[in-house]
């Protein structure tokens, strides 16, 4: 049963994930999080960060990560293919006849209307991260990151792959960490020269 979730999950994804990756983030968040619960927004935010960091489109990506993280192997594939099988056909169907009609005005009308709609749903979602980073970190410590964020990528330039890979960097290599390691080592030592007096 587990699998025919899975598959009507994705499935609903890429058939209302008009508009590409963006758009389909909010869907995948409202089944995966809210509906199914196979996630919690915190693993949600982490998913969809690393899948901003690797090359490829990011549905398929969040797909095969939580197909398999909810049914393994099996469930990878189904996501998958869930979430590509409307794509292709819609696009094969779409593609065909909207090319015919592709300068009347309702088809104009249609495609210009898709823009307004992925930004409210990405504004969204963005607002429900923020709120979560509020619940973690204080609304002090969230603005600044905020802003951060905003100053580096649309100031600086830079790529969010990029501040991601510093911050993995900085988080697995610091000093803090190498001094909390060595404090448990002395602890583990003291414990073990405890039980041999």
């Amino acid at each position: 049963m587990k699998q025919w979730y899975l598959f009507i999950a994705f499935f609903r994804v890429g058939m209302l994930g008009y508009g590409g990756g963006p758009s389909s983030i909010p869907l995948v968040h409202k089944e995966v999080v809210e509906k199914y619960k196979w996630m919690s927004d915190e693993e949600f935010g982490d998913v969809l960060a690393l899948a901003n960091t690797l090359p490829g489109p990011i549905a398929t990506k969040m797909a095969g990560y939580i197909g398999y993280k909810v049914a393994g192997y099996a469930g990878l594939v189904n996501a998958l293919l869930a979430s590509i099988i409307p794509t292709i056909f819609l696009m094969i169907l779409v593609l065909t006849s909207l090319s015919a009609y592709k300068d009347q005005p309702w088809v104009l009308g249609m495609t210009k209307a898709v823009v307004p709609v992925v930004a409210v749903m990405l504004a969204v979602l963005t607002w429900q991260f923020y709120k979560n980073g509020q619940k973690g970190l204080g609304w002090k410590v969230n603005l600044v990151l905020v802003i951060a964020s905003l100053v580096i990528m649309e100031v600086l330039g830079l790529h969010p792959g990029i501040l991601i890979a510093a911050l993995l960097a900085w988080a697995l290599f610091s000093p803090v960490k190498q001094k909390q390691k060595d404090k448990s080592a002395k602890e583990v030592a003291a414990a073990a020269e405890r039980k041999m007096v």
